[in-house]
């Protein structure tokens, strides 16, 4: 299935450095064209581990999705794949000059966006 990258509007301008117009034009227009694959892939990452997610309070469950990825590095790594494998080849070799930096922004939007999305996650 095609999908198309969202357009996310006043995010750049003039001041943006180089890695935040990265950041803003490639890394987040790609990680929510992919929401509905990653909230999926949690919900089957917590069904496996046989977390009870629906009676956790909020706060709760935002700090399980934080928990997760600072233990589970191969969650991680699929997730980071994920994004990657939306990449241009421009575009990669753009992130290959900063792939550690970019890689804790993308895993840090992904938490927030997951985060975000604790009411779509039912179990």
């Amino acid at each position: 299935m095609y999908k198309e990258r969202p357009l996310l509007s006043n995010l750049v301008n003039e001041n943006t450095t180089e890695t935040e117009k990265f950041q803003n034009e490639v890394l987040r227009p790609i990680i929510k064209m992919q929401n509905d694959l990653l909230i999926a892939l949690l919900k089957a990452y917590l069904k496996k581990r046989k977390v009870d997610f629906n009676v956790l309070s909020e706060p709760n469950k935002k700090s399980i999705i934080k928990s997760i990825f600072q233990k589970n590095m191969n969650l991680k790594n699929l997730l980071l794949g994920i994004v990657l494998g939306n990449f241009s080849l421009d575009e990669f070799l753009f992130y290959e000059k900063k792939a550690s930096e970019f890689n804790k922004r993308i895993i840090q939007i992904i938490i927030q966006r997951l985060q975000s999305k604790t009411s779509l996650i039912k179990l």
